[in-house]
């Protein structure tokens, strides 16, 4: 590490500096779909993204939770695959949440955060832990929750977003919400295009063939039926086209297709103390890869989910809630030409949440999977919130949680593992929470114990296969740190995350590949009338590229800045223009060995409000 990001970085912890996250969720039941969420998550970590957050990272939900957020993502260059590492777990193990739907994949079990911006919901949060009970397989590193809340009642707003930055990347954005007391709709669009063309280090090359483009459309649609009746219709279609950069000049070039779509409905009931929730999803995906852009020749895989849910909670009295869920989901996948396999899950959850107290609160819960593939386990989570004094709380959970293997693990093409086992894992957690004189400070400690984790390694030649490592130990810590301050026309924020991880084979005690020891970002930010000023720092320790730890074999760790000038120039709505430096002091860094990251670059953007 340079002095000069010895510096930065020391400048930026002892600030703590920006975007500001909290540990508590205010929303309104009636526009809550992710109900679990508000419910069922006391005695566990949740970050809770605001509005400015998510506004000042709109290019991808990797760049927001990248530098807002524990996950660490590993990135095949700049807007191509990117993968999630949740308190040292694999991508798989990372649910993505859809207004309460999972929408990872069922080919491969991940879900590819540079497909998805941010600014297409107006709730994000992260639940950090285990998750099986309330949202299933492969909630076990943690889930990031996506929601879009319905607003009943009076309101008209429209939100254009326009960029350009370097490499001729492009960026549009538009968002509109209209509501009355009975309805209530949102829609939203975006689109992007790069011809991400970034020089490399070495400046006889450069990022050849790595274009992009994508389109996303969201529209939701809520109905008050009657006073105690809402029906709600939500949508997200997106269709992508990447072409893979290369590693070599001499490499042949190649192209990856995608598109997907969710769809849901759902009528939430209200009845004295009952509240039901019916849901019903249909998930629809499909790629096509081209080992040669010159032949239209191309191998596939494609997927399809029906999910049907019934969600009935009954508030006993006013201190305790009980919770139960039954779940049926259908999947096909597809995988080849000749390769075609069907699964189907049925599950049935009873939860429970009691408050003994003003300051002791605890939550359990019970969860049992029937699969006509493998034997589920009978899944737990246990937790309790104890608020020793108005500043200072403590949380502790255990949990039990399970996945099993995606289609891909199973059956992809010469490279599938037929013999794979499920994976189960028991964790807990204890977290403290303190409030000093306008600091919010949280410290969460873990250990997870993990069987026949599921991870893709590479062979004696080099090619990635999925293997069941026998059993992984996993010990972390997670810091967070936030702080604002408002003087008369001036605000400041500040905020500063810390992730430890030690995710090791037990049998061999090697940390796992691509999970960092340490992560750290610390962000700050100003404003002062019309004018506003950010900066955000990434800390990203080495990771190990071969499973027997071998220290020629790592990508390096590196520091990466990020910062922000903006101007309000609207009186009564907000018309902001700015310009966005990243990589501020051109640091040569990759977070997959070969896939360089651009140096420094530009954005510059306009925002309207009205």
């Amino acid at each position: 590490m340079t002095c000069r990001h010895a510096f930065l970085f020391c400048f930026y912890f002892l600030c703590q500096s920006l975007c500001a996250q909290q540990t508590t969720i205010v929303l309104e039941e009636v526009t809550v779909s992710d109900s679990q969420l508000k419910h069922f998550s006391s005695s566990q970590s949740v970050l809770v993204l605001n509005d400015s957050v998510i506004e000042a990272n709109q290019s991808s939900l990797t760049a927001l939770l990248n530098h807002n957020s524990f996950i660490y993502f590993k990135e095949n260059g700049l807007g191509m695959v990117s993968s999630p590492s949740f308190r040292g777990t694999t991508a798989e193990q990372t649910s993505v949440i859809w207004n309460g739907i999972n929408v990872n994949s069922q080919l491969n079990g991940q879900t590819d955060f540079n497909t998805i911006s941010g600014s297409d919901f107006n709730s994000i949060s992260v639940r950090a832990g285990g998750g099986s009970v309330l949202y299933g397989s492969s909630a076990i590193g943690g889930a990031v929750s996506l929601n879009n809340d319905m607003v009943f009642g009076k309101s008209f707003s429209n939100n254009i977003h326009a960029a350009y930055a370097s490499f001729n990347t492009a960026a549009l954005a538009y968002r509109l919400q209209y509501g009355t007391d009975k309805f209530s709709s949102q829609f939203s669009f975006s689109a992007n295009y790069s011809d991400n063309d970034y020089p490399y280090p070495n400046p006889e090359f450069k990022n050849e063939n790595g274009q992009y483009r994508n389109i996303g459309f969201n529209a939701n649609f809520g109905y008050r039926l009657g006073g105690n009746d809402f029906l709600k219709f939500y949508t997200r279609i997106y269709d992508g086209e990447r072409h893979f950069a290369l590693i070599s000049p001499s490499d042949t070039k190649t192209k990856y297709r995608d598109s997907n779509t969710w769809h849901l409905l759902e009528w939430d009931h209200f009845a004295g103390r009952f509240a039901s929730r019916t849901k019903v999803a249909l998930l629809t995906e499909r790629y096509q890869y081209y080992e040669n852009i010159q032949s239209d020749a191309y191998t596939f895989g494609k997927s399809q989910r029906f999910t049907g849910k019934y969600d009935l909670s009954f508030d006993v009295n006013e201190k305790i809630r009980l919770n139960s869920i039954l779940d049926f989901t259908r999947d096909y996948g597809r995988v080849s030409e000749n390769i075609k396999e069907n699964r189907n899950i049925a599950s049935a959850a009873l939860l429970m949440s009691h408050r003994l107290s003003e300051k002791l609160k605890y939550e359990a819960g019970l969860k049992k999977e029937i699969t006509d593939n493998y034997e589920s386990p009978l899944l737990f989570s246990a937790g309790t919130l104890y608020n020793i004094t108005k500043n200072y709380s403590l949380k502790a959970n255990i949990s039990k949680n399970f996945r099993i293997p995606t289609f891909n693990d199973l059956y992809w093409d010469g490279l599938g593992n037929p013999d794979l086992k499920p994976e189960t894992s028991i964790q807990s957690e204890i977290g403290n929470e303190f409030k000093l004189k306008g600091f919010n400070i949280s410290i969460t400690a873990y250990h997870m114990d993990i069987r026949d984790m599921i991870r893709w390694i590479p062979g004696s030649n080099g090619v990635f296969a999925p293997q069941n490592t026998n059993k992984v130990k996993i010990n972390g810590v997670e810091t967070a740190l936030h702080w604002n301050k408002k003087i008369n026309f001036h605000t400041i924020e500040a905020n500063v995350l810390y992730a430890y991880n030690q995710s090791e084979n037990a049998e061999t005690g090697k940390q796992l590949i691509y999970v960092p020891f340490h992560k750290i970002t610390a962000s700050a930010g100003y404003s002062f009338r019309k004018w506003s000023f950010t900066v955000q720092h990434l800390f990203t320790d080495k990771v190990y590229i071969q499973t027997d730890n071998s220290p020629t074999k790592i990508v390096s760790y590196y520091n990466v800045t990020d910062t922000g000038l903006a101007y309000d120039f609207g009186k009564r709505d907000t018309y902001k223009l700015g310009v966005n430096v990243r990589n501020l002091w051109d640091e040569n860094y990759q977070s997959k060995e070969g896939r360089y990251m651009p140096q420094r670059n530009f954005n510059i953007y306009l925002t309207l409000k009205f």
